[in-house]
């Protein structure tokens, strides 16, 4: 039991809190690129976000998992987002930094989203079988989605700059 809630039913809420979390991010993402703030949905990824790292250390383990080191990095990359656009309000440098943290913080989630859909997707792991999924499927699919990132995180650099 997890917070009072069975294993089945806590990962059910783990993954609605991750998908919550990945879709307000995409919209954010692409929100920078225009150089929009959309506050308020930029609280909900930040939240939700924070939330799907900190709600996966709850999954019973016996020892430090690639996940676990995953969910420690993206809670560091988080807590620097959040000072840079709450604390330091996105003044000089930590425009820039807001918009690292925040965007390597959001393709965390969907490099485990990427994962997950391999796994528990039967035709997708029928392409890259195994715990956790490997070839040159997964490989490309994963590569495709890091090159998607690296390019718009640098667009959004380049064109936010709010007022």
């Amino acid at each position: 039991m997890q917070l009072g809630l069975s294993l089945p039913a806590f990962t059910a809420v783990h993954v609605i809190i991750s998908l919550i979390g990945i879709a307000a991010g995409i919209v954010v993402m692409f929100a920078l690129l225009g150089s929009e703030r959309k506050p308020g949905l930029t609280a909900i990824f930040l939240l939700f976000t924070i939330l799907t790292s900190a709600t996966g250390f709850l999954f019973p383990f016996e020892k430090l998992l690639p996940s676990h080191m995953i969910g420690i990095l993206s809670l560091v990359l988080l807590a620097i987002a959040c000072i840079a656009l709450y604390g330091m309000k996105l003044s000089g440098a930590w425009r820039w930094i807001y918009v690292v943290t925040a965007m390597i913080s959001l393709y965390l989630n969907v490099f485990v989203l990427v994962i997950q859909g391999f796994l528990k997707i039967g035709p997708l792991h029928e392409l890259a079988p195994g715990n956790p999924p490997g070839g040159p499927v997964f490989a490309i699919v994963q590569g495709v989605v890091l090159v998607f990132f690296v390019i718009i995180t640098i667009g959004a650099v380049k064109r936010f700059r709010p007022m």
